[in-house]
């Protein structure tokens, strides 16, 4: 009897959904970061989809860890979502959250962005092997930005180093300051996403000298990979929504259905277009799948790197 009450309860709330209340998207980073800006995109979509307002809630620090805590504690309904990304296991394997991506069910994947290494548009590093090449003459002596300790850029920084037998000064900064802190000097180099530094690129003050994904992105057509230039060295980003674990499977294929419009729509694929991210919507069963297998590399590439707890 007990399940039956529950199934009816679970599928009157699904048949309601999402009328009862505004939904909510946590963003894991702060306002105008690249991840600000996309999420932002998204919930306008998905605002008109399912003719609710969605809000887009920062909640920034520790590599994405206080973003997941807030959302893994919420009800199983569907109003609380997460912009998850490949964070959920670096900040997992890395130490600094206590659960891993099975406390959510996966929902869609929206986008995939292309890490990048950039130097400044005066830099006499034209090249990832030049900039390497200083690194391994001056051990410790090229300092390299990212967005905070496990986050993915400083994956795929160590990633990148380790690879080329090269040791540099990895500095970590809000999310907000990493590209400041390069324009400004503060760093020689930066691993970012191409969106946060699309505004730079386009006013002439960086250059992108590789991109660590398996072949080049066609919105960064004259940027070589890394593996182009010899460092076999991919770890493409993604974004996409995730909900509290035991979310009613109707309510994710509502969700799922009013992402995959949103993201087809002409307006995100002209504002994905003008970040420099690429809409890239994958469904539920075949997202979840893809999170899982993920964990599984990521935690072994950063157990090679010194960076598992």
């Amino acid at each position: 009897m007990r399940w039956l009450l529950f199934l009816l309860a679970a599928s009157a709330q699904a048949q309601d959904f999402p009328q009862r209340a505004p939904l909510e998207i946590t963003v894991l980073f702060p306002a105008g970061t690249s991840a600000d800006v996309t999420a932002r995109m998204l919930a306008d979509g998905i605002s008109k989809q399912l003719g609710q307002r969605v809000l887009v809630v920062n909640r920034p620090g520790a590599g994405g860890a206080i973003g997941y805590k807030h959302v893994a504690i919420q009800k199983s309904d569907g109003y609380s979502l997460v912009w998850n990304s490949n964070s959920i296991s670096t900040t997992f394997h890395s130490g600094q959250l206590p659960f891993d991506y099975q406390s959510f069910d996966a929902v869609a994947r929206v986008l995939v962005e292309s890490p990048v290494v950039a130097v400044r548009a005066d830099a006499k590093w034209k090249t990832l092997g030049d900039l390497i090449a200083e690194a391994k003459a001056r051990p410790r002596g090229v300092s390299v930005g990212h967005s905070g300790i496990g986050s993915h850029t400083h994956l795929c920084l160590a990633a990148l180093f380790h690879a080329a037998g090269a040791e540099v000064n990895e500095v970590p900064f809000g999310a907000a300051q990493v590209v400041p802190s390069l324009i400004g000097g503060h760093v020689d180099a930066l691993v970012q996403l191409p969106a946060a530094l699309s505004g730079p690129v386009k006013q002439g003050q960086v250059r992108l000298i590789a991109a660590l994904i398996p072949s080049r992105d066609p919105a960064l057509a004259d940027v070589p990979t890394a593996s182009e230039q010899g460092l076999d060295v991919s770890l493409e980003a993604w974004r996409g929504i995730a909900v509290p674990k035991g979310t009613p499977r109707a309510v994710i294929a509502r969700l799922e259905g009013a992402i995959r419009k949103a993201v087809e729509s002409p307006e995100f694929v002209k504002g994905a277009e003008n970040l420099g991210v690429r809409p890239s919507f994958m469904p539920a069963s075949e997202f979840g799948a893809l999170i899982a297998a993920e964990d599984h590399t990521l935690a072994r590439l950063m157990q090679a790197i010194g960076l598992k707890k």
